[in-house]
């Protein structure tokens, strides 16, 4: 018992400490922030308030204004007490460990491209049904979401639309996820089929070429185990998880228009159950009704963003942490999507952006980054082929402008921008305000740079440690916390060739040379750092 004491309490001592660099990160060492402060640098990080892992967080907050009669300001009590569940995910964001570091600066030049792409002519709405035709052919949104649940919408991105053919990836892996993938496949082929989506063929194993076309789909959807009554529920229910229980609902209308039209795919369906590709038993008109209700299923930019980031993180959702998909669902469902979901323009699209995604007639283009990000563009004029004509011209300024493409070589392609990659700037920023809390001998600023986990011995361009500073203007205390509690390396020259200790000399400053004289002396030339739970105990 008292072994399980000791460990809570060693815990608790490691969480008050994150707490506390935490804060100092947000605060820029300041002891206290309006909270309008804190939520704005939230969504710099890319977090949304209304991320569900921030619910707690976010309660407290809103608990603390209501209770507070002016301007709330959050002091170090304030932010322990809302940060309390929260302090690995935020300590992550603000200290610039997601996927994608500098967030601001990326959704920048996504919002650069959307307006660039914004300006593409030509293209026509689909119009063989009216549910389709209604739609202006200038909507036009792109949202994305990270695998850390970073999120950036920018246009139409809360307008629900059908996802229409971008479920056939998704309706595959629920099935690969529930059945198998050798279940799945004994029905299904794995090949482009070079063909019309909708063509009435089989590969020559009587077979659909894959579940990227209309055949393969409709047969996809006769293989769940579910009952005809509860398939759609089941579906549906499935959907939510995958969108981290965003916006996913139903057009009823575009059904009903769907199976009125729908003449080309019932002759799908006849044509399958002639051949015998169906299971045993299986009720063509009621995979078909069910293959049409799953092309009637609504989303909206926002909540399809997180469908896709779903699958560019394998199977978890990044806003609720939950799995919902197999590894091995997803693979196979990207594997797919590379090589069949851009209907005749796959090869294509694989050629040029290099990255699995499926189109829809409505105009939605569902773009997977794996291990990266998930996007969806909508944007209703299609081109003849039926992609969305300012979706595709989306997804090939993205991989010009990022090293996205599957096969862009991070190592040797310095053109590209690589958006996961810290930038300069910041540690540029950090290392300024380091010299001047040395300048002015400010000892409270340097702790809470030393608690931010800032590398006490950085260089500016000359070659000066913080230690060379506050050397050269005498400040003693400063020079003792850098010496004794942050081990900073003492043999440092600059561009001159000077030590701290040098500094200290040419400046008459008494006090520090004793300092540095004796720290000098137990400091082996080799450097010898202290462990950081030594320097964390001394902070």
């Amino acid at each position: 018992n008292n072994s399980k004491d000791c460990f809570n309490h060693r815990l608790n001592k490691l969480i008050s400490g994150m707490e506390d660099l935490l804060f100092y990160t947000i605060t820029e060492g300041k002891e206290m922030i309006p909270v309008p402060q804190f939520i704005s640098a939230l969504r710099s990080t890319g977090l949304l308030t209304s991320d569900p892992r921030l619910s707690d967080c976010m309660r407290q907050l809103r608990q603390s204004i209501r209770e507070s009669a002016g301007n709330v300001m959050m002091d170090q009590k304030l932010f322990r007490k809302c940060v309390g569940a929260n302090i690995l995910l935020l300590t992550q964001a603000f200290r610039r460990k997601f996927i994608i570091p500098d967030f601001e600066e990326f959704a920048s030049n996504i919002d650069q491209l959307y307006y660039i792409t914004q300006r593409q002519e030509g293209g026509y709405v689909a119009d063989y049904i009216p549910q389709l035709a209604k739609f202006s052919p200038d909507l036009w949104g792109v949202s994305l979401c990270t695998v850390d649940g970073q999120r950036h919408s920018v246009g139409d991105t809360k307008i629900p639309f059908c996802l229409q053919s971008c479920v056939k990836p998704l309706e595959y892996a629920i099935a690969v996820h529930e059945v198998g993938t050798e279940h799945v496949h004994r029905y299904v082929g794995k090949e482009p089929s070079g063909l019309k989506f909708n063509q009435l063929s089989l590969d020559e194993e009587d077979k659909p070429h894959n579940p990227m076309v209309n055949a393969g789909a409709i047969v996809i959807s006769s293989l769940l185990k579910v009952s005809k009554a509860e398939r759609f529920d089941y579906v549906m229910e499935y959907l939510k998880k995958i969108a981290g229980n965003e916006y996913v609902g139903f057009s009823n209308a575009t059904f009903q228009s769907e199976k009125e039209t729908g003449d080309r795919n019932f002759a799908i369906g006849y044509y399958l159950k002639e051949k015998k590709c169906f299971p045993e038993n299986a009720d063509m008109i009621a995979a078909l009704d069910f293959y049409f209700q799953l092309c009637s299923i609504e989303v909206t930019c926002d909540s399809g963003s997180v469908m896709a980031a779903t699958l560019a993180n394998g199977g978890i959702c990044p806003i609720t942490g939950e799995r919902v998909l197999s590894a091995e669902a997803v693979r196979n469902t990207l594997s797919l999507m590379h090589s069949c979901g851009m209907y005749d323009f796959s090869g294509q699209f694989a050629f040029h952006v290099g990255l699995p995604a499926k189109s829809g007639v409505s105009g939605a283009v569902l773009l997977v980054v794996p291990n990266v990000m998930g996007v969806l563009c909508w944007s209703p004029p299609l081109d003849r082929v039926g992609n969305s004509v300012r979706g595709i011209h989306f997804c090939q300024e993205l991989v010009s402008l990022f090293n996205f493409h599957n096969y862009d070589n991070l190592r040797h392609f310095a053109k590209k921008l690589d958006p996961r990659r810290q930038s300069l700037d910041d540690r540029n920023k950090s290392v300024v305000n380091l010299m001047f809390a040395a300048y002015s001998g400010d000892v409270s600023a340097l702790r809470r740079f030393a608690l931010s986990a800032m590398d006490m011995g950085e260089k500016d361009y000359d070659s000066r440690t913080a230690l060379h500073v506050a050397s050269a203007e005498g400040h003693v205390e400063a020079v003792i916390f850098l010496t004794e509690t942050c081990k900073v390396n003492p043999h440092v020259k600059d561009r001159w060739g000077n030590t701290p200790l040098d500094d200290a000399s040419q400046f008459g400053r008494d006090r520090v040379i004793s300092v540095l004289t004796e720290y000098q002396r137990m400091y082996p030339k080799q450097s010898g750092f202290q462990s950081d739970s030594e320097d964390q105990r001394k902070l």
